[in-house]
């Protein structure tokens, strides 16, 4: 009996597809979501967002904590035991000593040019020249590959001037603006994703030493772009991963021994 009254349940089903074509039956469909939706289509309410510039034009910095700042602080806090020894920064010794502290033994900032202290080394990345190999026991690489074209011969040097054990701890965005004084300078050419970074790193680096995490979500990627500082947000807010809207990813990238 229940299977007798379910195929007479689905006669009409069959026969209203018969009688009404497909892209009716799409319409009405999506017509039927579309009432179901919530906020409803047209009743979203954007307040301060509804602009065509951000809410900060200086990334956030002029109301608090710019939201990549707190993902890298974030990620290098996890690792501050592997900020010792002799410790390369590119274009500042702030995280080399926030991080390290007394585990530095000896610091170097490198930049691409002669910009006076605390710059010791003049170099580029890209051919390396200039920076001694098998050198260093640590490389602090914040926010720095999506500004050089050549990435892969970036990794080449930093396993090169890494001492065996050494570990590089590079951070690279996924969603951001674009930065003017860069771009007018050098160029900004990458965002990444955590695929993209792990086969970076893992072409040089042994993949058994190369650890690759996200950060962020929708409503972080947003607030990022809007210029809107971290202390605005909650803490559960910033700290909730969603893998299909990764802000930041953070690399930590270990040099095989011999």
């Amino acid at each position: 009996m229940a299977e007798h009254d379910g195929a007479m349940s689905a006669a009409p089903l069959r026969l209203a597809r018969w009688l009404i074509p497909r892209s009716y039956r799409r319409k009405i469909a999506r017509g039927v979501r579309s009432v179901m939706l919530r906020p409803r289509i047209g009743h979203i309410e954007f307040g301060d967002l509804r602009r065509l510039a951000p809410i900060s034009p200086d990334w956030g910095f002029d109301r608090g904590t710019v939201i990549d700042r707190y993902y890298i602080d974030r990620f290098l806090a996890r690792h501050a035991r592997d900020v010792h020894g002799h410790v390369l920064e590119i274009g500042t010794d702030e995280m080399t000593k926030k991080y390290g502290g007394s585990q530095v033994v000896r610091g170097d900032v490198l930049h691409v040019t002669n910009a006076g202290p605390p710059v010791t080394i003049v170099g580029d990345l890209s051919d390396g020249e200039g920076i001694p190999s098998n050198c260093f026991d640590c490389v602090i690489l914040t926010q720095t590959l999506n500004f050089v074209y050549d990435v892969r011969a970036v990794v080449d040097t930093l396993h090169r001037i890494l001492k065996p054990g050494g570990i590089a701890l590079a951070t690279v965005p996924a969603v951001t603006k674009i930065s003017r004084y860069d771009m007018d300078r050098w160029g900004q050419y990458w965002s990444f994703t955590t695929k993209s970074a792990r086969r970076l790193f893992e072409e040089r680096f042994s993949p058994a030493g190369v650890t690759v995490e996200a950060a962020g979500n929708v409503l972080a990627a947003m607030a990022f772009l809007q210029g809107i500082a971290a202390e605005e947000l909650t803490r559960e807010e910033l700290d909730h991963l969603d893998p299909d809207f990764e802000t930041l990813i953070g690399i930590r990238a270990v040099k095989a021994e011999g």
